[in-house]
């Protein structure tokens, strides 16, 4: 196995935080840390696993809201990846604001992402896809082996991101979903930031909001 991928269902928005784990290695890669990681963080520690790095899909409050305490729970510094045309959205406590939450201060991330660029987690290779529409500087993370890609909030089974927040746009939401994931096999796996997971098929013949064109919701 590649990579084994866990899912941890977190905080007041049900937000899916996958930990990528390099089993030969012990090596692992937090995606989207939520409210209460604090979950995720007894799991690597009573594993004995070591934490490599941490990727963000985008900078809404709920994928990002447990970056500071998973950085501080591990004494050595672990690296922090996201888009550049999220960061203003980031160091605006990831629009927290808009729904009355409190958020805490935010490490600044040190790893700027791009697409096309390729992470690694041991042996599996990860694709950085630039896909706005949700934000201006939301990613998803593709991995050919074992075929796999984590959406964050750009689509769900039989649904899409909301587009009524700053930053979001319909048009470029749709474009990307059509570019981006449409264009993966059929048989990729979907790993989405709310809800279950799905695939592409799936997706391409059972998804309402793609064709015809129209908003959807999360």
């Amino acid at each position: 196995m590649p990579v084994e991928i866990l899912t941890f269902v977190l905080g007041p928005l049900e937000t899916n935080t996958y930990l990528l784990v390099d089993s030969s290695s012990g090596q692992v890669v937090v995606v989207d840390p939520t409210f209460e990681v604090e979950t995720v963080i007894e799991e690597i520690h009573r594993r004995g696993w070591s934490l490599a790095g941490i990727w963000i899909t985008h900078a809404h409050f709920d994928h990002i809201a447990g970056v500071a305490t998973l950085q501080s729970a591990f004494s050595s510094p672990v690296s922090l990846a996201l888009h550049p045309a999220d960061h203003p959205l980031w160091k605006a406590g990831g629009g927290s604001q808009w729904f009355g939450l409190p958020m805490p201060p935010l490490p600044d991330p040190d790893q700027w992402l791009e697409h096309g660029q390729i992470l690694t987690l041991g042996e599996t290779r990860w694709e950085v896809r630039h896909t706005p529409g949700h934000s201006a500087g939301h990613v998803i993370f593709y991995a050919p082996h074992p075929g796999v890609a984590l959406c964050g909030d750009l689509i769900f089974r039989r649904g899409v991101g909301r587009t009524d927040l700053p930053g979001a746009n319909s048009a470029q939401l749709i474009q990307s979903i059509r570019q981006h994931i449409f264009s993966l096999p059929l048989h990729t796996r979907l790993l989405c930031g709310h809800g279950p997971e799905t695939t592409v098929q799936e997706e391409r013949t059972e998804n309402p909001f793609v064709s015809p064109i129209r908003n959807g919701r999360h």
